[in-house]
């Protein structure tokens, strides 16, 4: 139950929450430039592998490029998701939500937030309910 009341800005006076603002904003540019970083990367690997003819059972590099071509698929798709996250976090900054629980209701401690900007559970819900 997350509160949406605006009761979420009282532990963030505006210049706290442009402080905020201002670190998921940097922390989402970095994220954009590890996507375009790892989609570059995931274009090499799939242009490398088109100019020979691999043949992954039999060519003894086919398994290495097929598991790196999926290490940096994985890699992109965590990124993505990281990237969702942040934005979503933002949402919740702009409607007094941020800072608050979505299981509880409960203020999420500050150390938690250093550590992951875009948390939406306090420590004993992610613990209690982990994803």
């Amino acid at each position: 139950m997350s509160d949406s009341s605006g009761d979420g800005d009282a532990a963030f006076p505006p210049a706290g929450r442009e402080a905020i603002r201002e670190r998921l904003a940097a922390e989402r540019a970095e994220t954009s430039a590890r996507i375009a970083a790892l989609n570059r990367e995931f274009d090499a690997i799939v242009a490398s592998n088109a100019l020979v003819a691999v043949d992954d059972e039999h060519d003894p590099e086919g398994s290495s490029t097929a598991f790196e071509r999926a290490h940096v698929a994985a890699l992109l798709a965590q990124a993505r998701d990281h990237l969702t996250a942040l934005d979503e976090a933002l949402e919740r900054l702009d409607r007094g939500a941020y800072g608050r629980c979505e299981l509880c209701g409960e203020p999420i401690p500050a150390e938690r937030l250093e550590a992951r900007p875009s948390a939406t559970t306090c420590v004993r819900c992610a613990t209690a309910h982990p994803r």
